[in-house]
């Protein structure tokens, strides 16, 4: 994947902070954090993840989908792929 590649390291980037507020999480909960301590710690991560799946979401609709020259097959391909994607996170 050319345009995943291509964007490769601010991707790590992001995942290295998701890591990074799991690890926080755990942390919380292993050391008995308060509730609101806890909540506030995993809506973070889940923005933070949120973030991630939207721009590789954006990156793959740009190129699989609306990209001129793609065949029709591609075209179809790229948005089943989609599609599935947001199936499996909206459930």
């Amino acid at each position: 994947m050319g345009h995943v590649a291509s964007n490769k390291s601010a991707l790590l980037k992001r995942v290295k902070r998701i890591a990074g507020q799991i690890q926080a999480v755990e942390r919380a909960l292993e050391t008995d954090a308060g509730c609101a301590t806890t909540l506030h710690l995993v809506a973070a991560m889940r923005g933070a993840l949120n973030g991630l799946l939207d721009e590789i979401i954006r990156e793959h609709a740009k190129e699989h989908v609306a990209r001129p020259g793609l065949s029709d097959e591609e075209r179809s391909q790229g948005l089943a792929d989609l599609l599935e994607a947001i199936g499996r996170y909206s459930r």
